[in-house]
């Protein structure tokens, strides 16, 4: 079995972990998680997304966030633009402030589609089409998440092929890169294999990544079977900030900590420092007065308790 030698984490959860939050937190403190997750060695970070504040409510302070970043060198930062409303928004103020990178997602689910974004498959393809080519021509690298590629709240489990089907639309607009998402993380490791072999049939070893949600606690599991396949690029959350929205009380993205902790435990190169991500973790876990949802943390944490 031959493995990667090195793995790149893009860490979401300065957005994806944080939008669903009740309570605001504030710009400093976002700001703060991203320089801790950057000096930790993270280097592609998804900061803030550019979305309507009336949806997304956490996420309305993107402009002061993106503004008030320390930017270190090597490092991406990356926000998501559904439309080109948000793109505009986003590459409004000095180029210096711009994103290195944006997001656009789709779904392999119609239903989800729908139910997410009041439009189906194609037609959301349509939307995001000038949102890639203006970014594309700014410069701006284009990254685009597959949700609900192993299973749907409403449709049940997604055959590949509609998978296959969304990244080959995705390819036909220009997005340089897709990440296979485990929306309700109730994927198994051969499922999400075959999702992830059908995304291959379009696109390179290097364009893609695994996005698993730990809803079931299958993970680490998926994480390690898509790292057979030779995939090397993973979306991770410190903390494992962002639960499910549709499987109540359940675990959202899989933690940072614990990818990490299982990687270097592989002898797996990922240029993280376990211990500065930690303390990120703690960081952004103590300011929501909670424990981290993190295996590896809290054990680390009560190792040094000790």
């Amino acid at each position: 079995m031959k493995l990667p030698s090195r793995v790149k984490l893009i860490d979401v959860g300065p957005r994806d972990g944080l939008q669903n939050e009740k309570a605001p937190v504030p710009a400093a403190v976002k700001i703060e998680l991203v320089h801790r997750l950057q000096d930790a060695g993270l280097t592609e970070i998804e900061v803030t997304s550019f979305v309507s504040p009336k949806w997304v409510p956490q996420m309305a302070d993107n402009a002061q966030v993106m503004a008030g970043l320390r930017r270190k060198p090597g490092v991406r930062y990356s926000v998501l633009t559904p439309n080109m409303k948000g793109f505009e928004a986003a590459v409004a103020p000095a180029r210096a402030l711009w994103p290195d990178e944006i997001v656009v997602f789709g779904a392999a689910s119609e239903a989800f589609s729908q139910r997410n974004i009041n439009c189906s498959i194609a037609e959301s393809i349509e939307r995001f089409a000038p949102v890639v080519q203006a970014a594309r021509a700014a410069g701006i690298h284009v990254r685009g998440a597959m949700s609900c590629a192993v299973g749907c709240p409403y449709e049940g489990e997604i055959a590949p092929e509609r998978v296959g089907y969304l990244a080959g639309l995705m390819k036909g607009i220009g997005v340089q890169h897709i990440g296979v998402a485990d929306t309700i993380g109730v994927g198994t490791p051969v499922k999400v294999q075959r999702a992830m072999e059908a995304a291959l049939r379009h696109y390179d070893i290097d364009e893609v990544s695994g996005h698993f949600h730990d809803t079931y606690g299958q993970a680490l599991a998926n994480t390690l079977a898509t790292l057979e396949m030779g995939v090397w690029q993973f979306d991770t959350s410190v903390a494992g900030l962002g639960g499910c929205p549709y499987a109540k009380g359940a675990t959202g993205n899989v933690a940072s900590e614990d990818v990490v902790y299982m990687l270097h435990g592989m002898d797996i190169e990922t240029g993280i420092d376990l211990d500065k991500l930690l303390d990120a973790g703690k960081f952004i876990s103590d300011f929501l007065e909670r424990k981290p949802n993190s295996r590896a943390a809290n054990a680390m944490l009560n190792k040094r308790l000790d």
